[in-house]
């Protein structure tokens, strides 16, 4: 087996990794397992995750978090990349439309998100992480929550209740998907359900 490590990256590596999870499950991944799927030396992903597995887990749990097409998640700290806290909320408060929208438009893309990386769920219920995508996250919401006539604390709980809505739905769905019933739902009835939810949610919290 070829051992070249030209082009391994963390973005390579998370993906892998998904990968592995979604087919063998979280316990099935290990970071030889993970080597042999990328055709490198274990100590090559160490390269790129020197704390070992836990710092891998916290970057998968960053990746799955991000509704980012992009994956910038991966970054493990606000400002790696350079960038500023403000130039982090002026892209947030940049669009236009109603609070409501944009707040759909996020939570719409956070669902196909956790689905896509379904397996990986189970990490996102002991890390919260805190990245580039989570800043602007929370700018988004600060500022289209503050838009629908909340302040203070009440901001905090009706992000907190968003967030929650996003994932107990795929949880849910995901859960049911997995057994053999012709009544069960299919995908486009899932995601009428999730907007029928969501819609709810939002108008519950203005």
């Amino acid at each position: 087996m070829s051992r070249n490590n030209a082009g391994l990256s963390r973005e390579r590596i998370l993906i892998e990794a998904l990968h592995i999870i979604a087919g063998r499950g979280l316990g099935g991944l290990s970071m030889r397992r993970l080597g042999d799927a990328l055709e490198v030396e274990a100590m090559a992903i160490y390269h790129h995750f020197p704390l070992g597995k836990e710092q891998l887990f916290n970057s998968i749990a960053a990746y799955v978090a991000s509704p980012s097409p992009t994956g910038a998640a991966f970054h493990d700290e606000i400002g790696q990349d350079g960038e500023e806290q403000t130039e982090v909320e002026e892209r947030a408060v940049a669009d236009e439309r109603p609070w409501d929208q944009r707040l759909t438009t996020w939570a719409e893309a956070y669902r196909e998100r956790l689905l896509t990386y379904s397996g990986a769920l189970s990490l996102l219920a002991h890390r919260s992480p805190r990245t580039p995508n989570s800043a602007t996250t929370w700018a988004l919401m600060r500022h289209a929550f503050d838009e629908a006539g909340l302040a203070g604390e009440d901001i905090d709980r009706a992000a907190d209740a968003l967030h929650s809505y996003c994932i107990g739905s795929v949880v849910h769905q995901v859960r049911h998907s997995g057994h053999d019933d012709e009544d069960a739902p299919d995908a486009q009835e899932w995601a009428a359900r999730f907007r029928f939810g969501l819609r709810a949610l939002l108008r519950g919290l203005a």
